[in-house]
């Protein structure tokens, strides 16, 4: 019984300390109601207070000045510790105040009626009160009165909890509340240890964009029915509290050692379905991040952090229960600070350049084009490859903006070399995202117009072949690009998604055999095989084909004999500077 009431009291100061925290909508609104508790019982002073196991603090008042003061010097301990009511007309002639410091000193509380804050919960919070430096005769109609008032006040702290604490889609405690509960257990078991385990049933860019094709009603629905499915499958009890985190995401918080396992979790909600309507329903995949922490020495929110660090890892690497681990958090740190840096290196235009590798025809010789790529000498980390930083890039904006970076610089560089030389093709790559782009075919037309410079010195070299063909605008915008006159490539064929079906769906003049296959050719007969027939095969189709990461002669004999068009590699050239690439390119005719 008496850990009963424990458990009932440290709830109690939960909702009491939600109270102390700041939050100005909610104080002002405080104000309003003690304002009109002075208005409608016509007694000048008033004020709304809560108190813990110390201390009383005065949240809101009118024409009285006590801020705070400890709980056994407040009048309204006997309000809080007694019926919930308390009437005193003059308390010069009560023998329990009649030397009160209160009474005889500041604020001179000559008169005193207050009935307590009782939330929903059935928890005492405070009290709501009116007073004055006279005695007065109070009614029992005034009384009733306050009490209604009270009620208001406690209506108004509940509903304000209910928005700040509660998720409106499903109903369970939210984030903010999340936090705030770690942070009193801080206070409550700072040293006992405790785990944060972060379940993830649909991926959030996904509920988003059930959201904007099928409407936020069905969207909503979706997710509300997720959670209950959470809480009944995982037999959600009132010693363990479920957290909407986010959408399609819930939160456990519990002390360490507790029979709920991440693993545990996963395999009970395996193959749930959640249903969206029209008996349509969508197929759920878990992943669970989990971090263990000790209240007293690791902040809200960076127990926070780590769970959903863990859980991002678990996602990434397609591992369903994933634990924080400092040395991957440590990588995804430094692979932050990387798009930090790169995001000012684009935006101050310092520190990135490009290197030229030419593409040489294998019936004549001669160089019949250039690749552009990017190189980027970081001030502290030295020379970065593309492998080192584009695969990050590609989570984010940054790679629209490097690849608008590219574009401007091979512009500015093919405008320089027209000048003096005659150009050849320059190929830039370039992702699906970039293809999906509206205008981008147009933009990119224009600014060689602008240059004066024709569409056909600039190759545009494909990348991501599975997700651009998965994507009918992104076809589009390939198409668009070959009715503007570019040369399209595909890039790193032969490895990976290499569905023959996709080349009748993309508008190609050039297929790149990639060198994971080239390089194998003088050793393995497997991959000579394999290189003759995908050869033989792209010319058949009249695909211009070219194999990358040529190193040497024998390569370069085997590929002559099996039919390549181009080749480019380190055994004709490494990529280098533009200015070293000069002699690769016929001074023009004067």
């Amino acid at each position: 019984m008496h850990n009963n009431q424990s458990d009932t009291e440290k709830s109690r100061l939960r909702a009491v300390n939600t109270l102390l925290s700041p939050d100005e909508t909610r104080d002002e609104a405080l104000d309003k109601f003690v304002r009109l508790a002075s208005r409608v019982l016509g007694i000048s002073g008033s004020f709304i207070s809560i108190i813990d196991d110390n201390n009383q603090y005065i949240k809101a008042s009118q024409n009285f000045d006590l801020k705070q003061s400890t709980r056994g010097d407040s009048l309204c301990r006997h309000v809080v510790d007694g019926n919930g009511e308390l009437v005193v007309e003059d308390t010069l002639l009560d023998d329990r105040f009649v030397s009160h410091p209160f009474v005889t000193g500041q604020p001179f509380m000559r008169f005193y009626a207050g009935v307590s804050l009782t939330n929903e919960d059935g928890f005492v919070l405070g009290t709501l009160c009116v007073t004055d430096v006279e005695p007065r005769v109070f009614s029992d109609e005034q009384l009733i009165t306050l009490k209604f008032l009270s009620e208001l006040v406690t209506s108004f702290l509940d509903a304000w909890s209910h928005a700040g604490f509660v998720d409106v889609i499903t109903n369970l405690p939210n984030r903010q509340r999340l936090v705030r509960d770690i942070q009193q257990l801080a206070l409550d078991n700072p040293e006992q240890s405790h785990k944060l385990m972060l379940i993830d049933c649909i991926e959030i860019q996904r509920a988003y964009e059930l959201a904007r094709t099928v409407g936020t009603g069905p969207a909503e629905q979706l997710l509300k029915h997720i959670a209950i499915s959470v809480f009944h499958r995982l037999k959600m009890n009132g010693e363990t509290t479920l957290y909407a985190f986010a959408p399609g995401r819930f939160a456990i918080l519990q002390p360490s050692g507790t029979a709920l396992q991440a693993q545990d979790v996963v395999n009970t909600l395996s193959n749930m379905n959640a249903d969206l309507g029209e008996n349509i329903s969508i197929a759920l995949e878990v992943f669970t991040g989990e971090t263990e922490f000790l209240p007293g020495q690791l902040s809200a929110n960076e127990a926070l952090r780590q769970a959903v660090s863990a859980l991002h890892e678990g996602i990434h690497t397609n591992v369903t229960a994933m634990p924080f681990d400092t040395s991957y958090d440590s990588r995804r740190t430094d692979d932050f600070l990387i798009m930090n840096d790169l995001a000012s290196a684009l935006k101050m235009d310092e520190d990135l350049y490009l290197v030229y590798q030419p593409k040489i025809c294998l019936h004549s010789g001669k160089t019949v084009g250039l690749e552009a790529l990017i190189r980027w000498d970081h001030p502290l980390r030295g020379e970065l490859f593309p492998s080192q930083f584009i695969p990050l890039a590609k989570k984010t904006n940054l790679l629209s903006e490097l690849t608008d970076w590219v574009i401007n610089r091979v512009i500015a560089q093919l405008k320089t070399w027209n000048q003096e030389y005659t150009l050849i093709p320059v190929s830039i790559n370039a992702s699906e995202r970039d293809f999906s782009k509206p205008g981008f075919a147009d933009a990119l037309a224009a600014k060689l117009q602008d240059a004066q410079l024709p569409a056909s010195v600039m190759g545009i070299e494909c990348l991501e072949n599975e997700l651009v063909t998965e994507s009918r605008v992104a076809v589009e915008g390939l198409q668009s690009l070959k009715a503007h006159g570019f040369d399209i490539s595909l890039d790193d064929f032969g490895i990976g998604y290499s569905n023959i079906s996709y080349l009748q769906d993309l508008p190609l003049d050039v297929v790149k055999i990639d060198m994971s296959l080239i390089t194998r050719l003088a050793n393995d007969a497997t991959s000579r095989i394999i290189v003759s027939n995908i050869i033989r095969m792209l010319k058949e189709l009249n695909y211009t084909v070219l194999a990358e990461g040529v190193e040497t002669e024998a390569t370069l004999t085997l590929l002559k004999q099996y039919g390549c068009d181009q080749v480019q590699g380190y055994f004709c050239s490494k990529p280098i500077p533009a200015s070293d690439i000069e002699h690769w390119l016929a001074p023009r005719a004067r």
